[in-house]
């Protein structure tokens, strides 16, 4: 069955050499392994990958290793959680440097600054009733980092809910009683960290979430591409940013922002027929990027 959000766009449902830029592994709230996703990649036929967890490089070099035993082409990168009075912008690092220190050092307080909002979480849902600990919250994840996920698993694990979605809609989600935000950092700062690293960034999932305007102002701060397909994105949202892209003169990506396999939040591996070619051009314009 073909793809209605790729139709009438100028991105073919039958793509056949297909890749995927947006990926997650358990190193932040995906459920798979880095090496897992690698090889559940080539498994689908995708011809390349990016691992992009949210606020952590701490996959990349397991998943680069795993890609290139399976001739997979790798792009290591990252999702960084940006915030402004408009509300969340989520920013895509593609290539960056792993080993920057000072991307290394926002890193690390960043993975803090979730331990500390993760225990805060905690803390309102025990106000609530719900007598869950910050170790069945740790339990939940398989590194050092913590998310929202984790804490809604903790609350599934422990009967609080009756399913994954209930744990969001009722307490952890923004706006709700036990809701705590993340560590804030413009987005203007967010670009900035991303190309200091060596890296392109892109603006994940904003179809919906960014008009042309905020587009326009993230455009003026140094934005690099757009995420034009994903799970999120109906055909109205695909013409638009495509539009943008091409005005902005802008990369296109897209990904299916994979958490795993059995997590239904978002799209399943593959299911974005983002074209190979897309790849090359963000590859090509990382190498552009180092040289300058």
């Amino acid at each position: 069955m073909s793809d209605p959000r790729a139709e009438s766009n100028g991105v073919a449902s039958d793509v056949t050499e297909r890749v995927d830029l947006h990926v997650h592994s358990n190193r932040s709230d995906g459920r798979a392994d880095p090496a897992e996703a690698m090889a559940a990649a080539k498994e689908k036929g995708l011809l390349a990958v990016a691992l992009t967890d949210h606020d952590t490089l701490d996959g990349v070099e397991e998943a680069a290793r795993a890609a290139e035993e399976l001739s997979l082409a790798f792009v290591p990168g990252l999702e960084f959680s940006a915030y402004d009075e408009s509300g969340s912008t989520h920013l895509l690092g593609y290539y960056v440097d792993p080993g920057h220190a000072e991307l290394r050092e926002y890193l690390s307080g960043a993975l803090r600054s979730r331990i500390d909002r993760a225990g805060r979480m905690v803390e309102k849902l025990n106000r609530l009733g719900v007598e869950l600990t910050l170790d069945e919250v740790r339990a939940q994840a398989s590194g050092d980092l913590i998310a929202r996920p984790h804490v809604a698993r903790a609350l599934l694990a422990g009967g609080w809910v009756n399913n994954y979605v209930e744990a969001f809609d009722r307490l952890i989600a923004d706006g709700r009683p036990a809701f705590v935000p993340t560590q804030r950092i413009e987005p203007a700062e967010a670009i900035r960290r991303v190309h200091e690293a060596g890296g392109l960034a892109v603006l994940a999932h904003g179809g919906r979430s960014h008009d042309d305007a905020a587009i326009l102002q993230l455009a003026d701060s140094g934005l690099d591409g757009l995420e034009v397909l994903h799970p999120d994105h109906g055909p109205v949202q695909v013409e638009r940013l495509r539009r943008l892209a091409h005005e902005l003169g802008l990369l296109e990506t897209g990904g299916s922002d994979w958490h795993g396999p059995h997590d239904s939040r978002r799209g399943q591996l593959a299911s974005m027929p983002v074209p190979y070619e897309w790849y090359e051009r963000l590859r090509d314009a990382a190498v552009v990027a180092k040289g300058a």
